[in-house]
């Protein structure tokens, strides 16, 4: 039983820091990866409630779908730096 409410407590301290980490970080790479931490904590959070096929969904729509997609997106809409691709200027 403490177990159980440690590894509650340590999945719900993980959830809360990513997620304030998605709003307040200024890179977006870097918002999208705490983003799929915190969609991971809670699919956590349903196999501890013994809600399984709820965890695979979460895994399998929103980490798999929305953050690969989230992910496609800043790769596509990212600038470029001038200062690194410019050769002899």
């Amino acid at each position: 039983m403490v177990l159980e409410q440690l590894a509650f407590g340590l999945f719900a301290l993980v959830t809360l820091a990513s997620s304030l980490g998605v709003v307040l970080v200024r890179d977006v790479w870097h918002a999208a990866l705490l983003l799929g931490l915190a969609l991971s904590s809670v699919a956590v959070h349903y196999v501890m409630l013994s809600a399984e096929f709820l965890a695979v969904i979460q895994v399998l729509v929103y980490i798999g779908g929305v953050l690969v997609l989230f992910t496609f997106a800043v790769m596509l809409t990212r600038e470029e730096d001038t200062e690194t691709t410019e050769v002899g200027a």
